[in-house]
């Protein structure tokens, strides 16, 4: 394979590949075989993938390319090649959740969302890397090599989605799936230049955890794309039912949000708020941030800086948030030997001895935060269609650290997930997401967050396609 056609695949998009398949004018074995061998050259550098299953993939291209051949109906995704987080399982392919314990482990059964996307024609290429069961912002973990960010190998690329959001930035695959109970979709989105989505809670079933785990925090399945089209497309395919989620959704047809999203946003109502009211944010990350509000403005719609209104924001949204995390961590691994605790990440042991201190009263008191935070978004959302805040106060930081301990020279609570703006919507179940508005003096990519009502994930996708058509991030891409 000469390397033009090697690369030639790399920054097609997920939509034009599926056309492309469908009218035979590509072969989905072409488009693999490039796949894989684009994988092989770079992954070694980025450390995107983690377990890679060259034979099933290229088997599912050949059937792919037989139900072309020989008339069969088609998903929306045939033959489209895709990463799944490490996190979510996959059945017959080894699923680590980034852990030690779970070095060997192959799951029996697909999770729901898996099963959706390979009904939709998609191909798995391989697994994408995550912190340890996903526990932080950042994709390092002590069973693999950390995760690079494409546009800066000595930078982390965010997560815990880091291995897909680099796997999509870098052109290894043109759709990765993520998980996000923090910001760990928007986050390595913002930090690597491309579109991040999630849902509003209860949209995509959830079958990885027992029924109830995922609401402490809301944790929810994402897209990680190059385009809103493409977000689009593939998040269309995730949706459906499932009994085995209490908070699963019916969709209705006129909620595609494929409807309308050329339609521009002239005359919405959109706030924003650069800080939220406590963050301290890069001075280059606040200014591409009031650049890009003024682009909304220029596209019609009518902006307005709004006070959120947050009471005691670092504990209600930061820290009671973590507490939910720490004890949801702690419930799984109430019984769990010393021998096994010892295996664990030492930020994982201290997360979990601290979930196990808390009381009933505590952790009650930290879900009651929720009522506050949902009800000041509910108060902005009363008056606008959309709230856009920056998706992180900074952009990409160094390999080998949890997050930075000052931003703009004011020093963090802590720097565990204290530079990022995402965690408030895992309390309240808001939809969101983010899109690339820019890079800084580094060449470091910049995001900015879009907040939707409940249920009102149309409302995001029109924003985004709006801003993508007049400032297009895809031309811009890591020299790699």
């Amino acid at each position: 394979m000469t390397t033009k056609t090697k690369h030639e695949f790399a920054y097609m998009s997920a939509t034009k590949l599926a056309h492309k398949i469908r009218h035979r004018e590509v072969s989905p074995v072409e488009v693999m075989k490039a796949t894989l061998e684009r994988i092989e050259e770079l992954n070694p550098k980025l450390g995107a993938f983690v377990t890679l299953v060259p034979e099933l993939a290229l088997d599912g291209a050949r059937a792919a390319e037989d139900a072309v051949m020989r008339g069969k109906p088609l998903g929306a995704l045939h033959g489209v090649p895709i990463g799944i987080k490490d996190l979510t399982p996959t059945a017959g392919i080894r699923t680590t959740m980034g852990s030690k314990l779970f070095a060997d482990n192959v799951p029996a059964e697909d999770a729901f969302v898996v099963k959706r996307l390979k009904q939709a024609g998609a191909i798995i290429v391989g697994k994408t890397n995550t912190p340890e069961f996903g526990h932080k912002g950042t994709t390092d973990n002590l069973l693999f090599p950390p995760t690079r960010n494409p546009w800066h190998l000595e930078r982390t690329p965010g997560g815990s989605s880091g291995g897909s959001a680099a796997a999509v930035a870098a052109g290894l695959v043109p759709l990765a799936e993520g998980g996000d109970g923090g910001g760990s979709v928007r986050i390595p989105a913002s930090f690597t230049g491309i579109y991040g989505f999630i849902p509003s809670a209860g949209r995509i079933p959830s079958d990885i955890l027992n029924p109830f785990a995922g609401t402490s925090p809301y944790l929810r399945f994402g897209t990680l794309t190059r385009s809103v089209e493409d977000s689009a497309l593939m998040y269309q395919m995730m949706l459906g039912y499932s009994p085995k989620d209490p908070s699963a959704l019916v969709t209705f047809p006129q909620e595609d949000v494929r409807i309308g999203i050329e339609d521009g946003i002239a005359g919405m109502r959109i706030a924003y708020s650069v800080d939220l009211g406590y963050k301290p944010i890069d001075p280059q990350v606040r200014s591409a941030f009031l650049q890009a509000i003024d682009k909304f403005r220029a596209l019609g719609a009518v902006v307005e800086e709004v006070d959120p209104g947050f009471v005691e924001p670092w504990k209600n949204i930061e820290r009671d948030w973590a507490k939910l995390w720490y004890t949801m961590l702690a419930a799984i691994f109430a019984y769990a030997s010393n021998e096994m605790l010892e295996q664990l990440d030492p930020k994982v042991q201290e997360f979990i001895r601290y979930g196990k201190s808390m009381s009933a009263v505590e952790l009650m008191k930290a879900s009651y935060a929720r009522e506050m935070v949902f009800g000041r978004l509910n108060a902005i959302h009363a008056d606008h269609d959309l709230f856009l805040t920056p998706t992180v106060t900074c952009t990409a930081f160094p390999l080998g650290i949890i997050g930075p301990e000052e931003v703009d020279g004011q020093p963090l609570e802590e720097s565990f997930l204290d530079w990022a703006l995402t965690p408030l919507v895992n309390q309240t179940g808001h939809p969101a997401a983010s899109l690339p508005i820019g890079f800084d003096d580094q060449g470091l990519p910049i995001g900015l967050q879009l907040i939707g009502r409940r249920l009102e994930e149309q409302v995001i996708y029109r924003a985004a396609r709006a801003y993508e058509r007049i400032a297009p991030w895809g031309q811009h891409r890591p020299r790699l």
